[in-house]
């Protein structure tokens, strides 16, 4: 397959004129047929890669169904986000279990939609005082044993993992997870600057959706921000849904740590895709008006969002971020902080041909190729 006329995304030189070839499942310097896709008016881009959100069109990851995955996969494929790590919530180890077991059978039987590549357990070991929509009543102490049974029963498929480093553990579980090969994200968490600071140099590497889940960025009290922005191997996670982040602090963040450090997540719910209402989520309800999703009866906690990534990259822009960055931001870094970016998040020969064609007058989406097929 031949992609011809389009602007193509390039890690180091953002987007240049040329034609993009394929070979079966990959890129490769030279095409393997005579199909050809006239990309004319066109951005191509990788196919999106999300490593934190819970659901989307009436399904949740944590319901831990079969045909709720499958539902949540086939949908994200059509939004272009062709990787999908979806995030469980703080439940009981029996559930979180079962998502893990639900997560390793899907993977083992994958036919259409997006790849599950894995699972992000952003719940249980968390703080109470930083839980957000997560449900205080099955919040646990950080726990490697109970991690590594997770991963058991996800024959591997836990690739990231987000933890309060001040809990009680909290330390030895981050260099624990991170010498089982797991990334391990610090959020939900009111550590202190040297708290954060000790769980970054201890091998975490991520920052669960920064601002949101922990203290404020302080001046005399840095806290996790500071910490992250201090550790030049974190990555830091950003909901950009118009909703949980100001657009002054989107462009401040990326220019704080760099396009090279950030991850766009949407921390989309099962509401995404749906209609206004109220909807289950994590043994509570959320109530969704619009683009604002809230846990019911209490207005001023935000849920989540009800933004694909493909929407939430849009917004980076609309917001006043580089295309390149905010692509950059949506693909190749989040591929490379759970460790697939050998094969996915961007346009280089060898890798999976996952490719995504944007209209340039308004970023939707034109084409999508999965793995070298139409989709």
């Amino acid at each position: 397959m031949r992609i011809i006329g389009g602007k193509v995304f390039d890690l180091n030189n953002g987007f240049e004129d040329r034609e993009l070839c394929t070979d079966g499942m990959y890129i490769s310097e030279t095409s393997g047929d005579d199909a050809v896709i006239d990309a004319s008016g066109c951005y191509v881009i990788p196919g999106l890669v999300d490593v934190h959100f819970h659901g989307c069109v009436g399904e949740d990851f944590s319901d831990a169904t079969p045909e709720g995955l499958q539902k949540i996969a086939d949908y994200e494929l059509s939004e272009g986000v062709t990787y999908i790590c979806p995030a469980g919530m703080t439940l009981l180890e029996d559930q979180l279990t079962k998502i893990c077991k639900n997560t390793a059978a899907h993977r083992a039987k994958y036919t259409t939609g997006a790849e599950v590549v894995g699972a992000h357990l952003e719940g249980p070991f968390l703080s109470a005082a930083k839980k957000g929509a997560q449900n205080e009543a099955f919040l646990h102490t950080p726990d490697i044993a109970m991690l590594r049974r997770l991963q058991a029963a996800a024959e591997g498929a836990v690739k990231l993992v987000t933890v309060a480093p001040e809990e009680p553990n909290g330390l030895e579980f981050v260099r624990e997870a991170v010498s089982d090969g797991i990334t391990v994200s610090v959020g939900h968490t009111v550590a202190d600057y040297e708290t954060a600071s000790a769980a970054f140099a201890a091998g975490a590497s991520h920052a669960t959706h920064l601002y949101n889940g922990m203290p404020p960025f302080h001046h005399r009290n840095p806290g996790v921000i500071g910490a992250a922005f201090d550790a030049p191997h974190v990555r830091a996670e950003l909901i950009c849904d118009g909703i949980h982040i100001h657009g002054s602090m989107v462009r401040a963040t990326f220019r704080l740590f760099g396009a090279e450090r950030m991850v766009l997540i949407s921390d989309s719910l099962r509401a995404t895709g749906m209609p206004d209402g109220r909807y289950p989520f994590g043994g509570q309800e959320i109530e969704v008006h619009g683009p604002r999703a809230t846990i019911a009866g209490h207005p001023e906690t935000l849920a989540g969002s009800v933004t694909s990534l493909m929407g939430c990259m849009r917004q980076a822009v609309k917001f006043g971020i580089p295309l390149a960055d905010a692509v950059r931001a949506a693909s190749y870094n989040p591929a490379k902080a759970i460790k697939i970016d050998d094969r996915a998040g961007s346009l280089e020969t060898g890798k999976e041909a996952s490719i995504v064609l944007l209209n340039q007058d308004d970023l939707s989406v034109r084409t999508i190729i999965f793995k070298g097929e139409l989709a």
